[in-house]
């Protein structure tokens, strides 16, 4: 039984640990390297080829105009895990994702603002919640392009919800990633990314997700 008090199943069996066979086995069997790779590469294939799409289609893109407030949102895939003392048999486990992001112009090469990536799942009557929100940069290393690198540092919770009650930690997190923007109108474009999101909730405990996702973003 893993020691991360975070993980207790709320309502009636609160007293009886997350990780207790039976408990909410969110992340049983485990998931070993080649399960892994296959989240990770199924993820990776659709937005490889979103980029591929857009490069294609870059002749007969708009502008990559920026300035100003920009704000973007979108969902999809991720792979989550965690690690914590007394840990032992963890796997990982694939599931939905979301994300929202916004902030201001500050140069053609830099954006700076808010974001929030989230990932989720549910089972047996309770819910996983994971996520950080964080102060994030995005660098476009060629302003006419759609290509950009993000960071972002700021704040992880990890969340357990379920029978009318919940449990959570939060302490520090980053992210870091990348991602697209396929130009599809003079403000608008639709973008693909990957991101890695960390986080360090409480002692003891840390939790990391792969995200694969497609959003809309608007300048």
């Amino acid at each position: 039984m893993v020691n991360c008090g975070l993980f207790r199943k709320p309502g009636p069996t609160a007293a009886k640990a997350w990780r207790r066979p039976g408990a909410f086995p969110i992340l049983d069997p485990p998931i070993y390297l080649g399960e892994l790779m296959r989240h990770i590469t199924r993820g990776a294939a659709i937005v490889s080829a979103l980029v591929v799409l857009s490069a294609s289609m870059a002749s007969a893109q708009r502008p990559q105009t920026r300035k100003g407030f920009w704000i973007g949102f979108g969902f999809g895939w991720g792979s989550y895990g965690i690690s914590c003392s007394g840990c032992s048999g963890l796997g990982r486990e694939g599931s939905y994702t979301g994300h929202l992001v916004m902030g201001g112009t500050l140069n053609p090469h830099l954006l700076l603002g808010g974001e929030t990536i989230a990932w989720s799942k549910s089972e047996g009557g309770a819910t996983v919640t994971a996520g950080n929100v964080s102060l994030a940069a995005h660098y476009y290393p060629q302003p006419a392009g759609g290509l950009f690198l993000s960071a972002g540092v700021g704040f992880s919770r990890a969340e357990v919800s379920g029978g009318g009650s919940s449990s959570g930690e939060t302490g520090p997190g980053f992210t870091v990633g990348g991602g697209y923007d396929m130009r599809v109108g003079t403000n608008v474009s639709i973008t693909p990314v990957a991101n890695f999101v960390y986080g360090h909730p409480t002692d003891g405990l840390s939790h990391n997700f792969f995200q694969f996702g497609v959003g809309v973003t608007f300048h």
